[in-house]
């Protein structure tokens, strides 16, 4: 995927700088990449906030307008700073790429189908992996990576391992990690968990009880406040 943003070059930096650009509802920005000098730009606030809640901003592609530079740059998004309160732009980050030189993204994992330990016997999906890490050249950048997990049973899991992907795009994490599970729901765990403890506390414990001989020396034992009554 790929989308345009536009952008102005912009003198100075510094704080005093970067506070009287978003006066002008504009946010400042860097461009940097191979072959290419730190590039000081500005954006539009609403502009870039607008194309940021639209698109994953890990691997897509954005084409960067650079006003008075003739053709776009293309480039991936690399930080993205907000303000703690008010979650406004402060500060974007971009990496400009180049066509056939790998670079390293991160790619959505999207599930799909309804396991069949969800299905049959109540259990709960739980997603551990959110975006997985790659590296492979701009054009084979994947949008995002299904991941069918409708053959999961109860305490069944996937991993990077599992994953098929197309020649070219290589994982860099470790391939044993976890992206899904399906879990028994912690409710009825617990429910368990109670009840054992709860028959377990019903049964009296052995050394607490009397032993026959005890109960037979305290039949037969007279009693000490009536002495042998002569």
């Amino acid at each position: 995927m790929t989308t345009m943003l536009k952008a102005q070059k912009r003198e100075g930096t510094g704080k005093g700088v970067a506070r009287k650009l978003r006066q002008e509802g504009r946010v400042p920005a860097v461009l940097y990449g191979r072959e290419l000098g730190t590039m000081h730009l500005s954006l539009d606030i609403h502009e870039a906030e607008n194309l940021f809640y639209s698109i994953s901003t890990e691997n897509t592609i954005v084409d960067l307008k650079v006003e008075g530079v003739g053709e776009p740059f293309q480039t991936l998004v690399r930080e993205i700073q907000s303000h703690p309160f008010k979650s406004s732009l402060i500060h974007v980050d971009f990496l400009r790429i180049q066509a056939g030189v790998a670079v390293d993204v991160e790619v959505p994992l999207r599930l799909i189908g309804d396991p069949v330990g969800v299905k049959n016997s109540g259990g709960v999906l739980e997603q551990v992996m959110n975006e997985l890490p790659v590296k492979c050249i701009p054009s084979k950048i994947p949008e995002l990576i299904e991941v069918d997990v409708s053959e999961l049973d109860i305490n069944d899991s996937l991993h990077v391992y599992d994953l098929e992907l197309e020649k070219g795009i290589d994982i860099t994490v470790d391939e044993g990690r976890t992206i899904c599970s399906v879990a028994i729901p912690k409710v009825v765990e617990e429910a368990v968990v109670e009840e054992d403890e709860l028959l377990e506390g019903e049964i009296p414990d052995e050394e607490a009880l009397p032993s026959e001989d005890d109960a037979a020396e305290a039949e037969g034992s007279p009693d000490d406040s009536g002495g042998d009554g002569d």
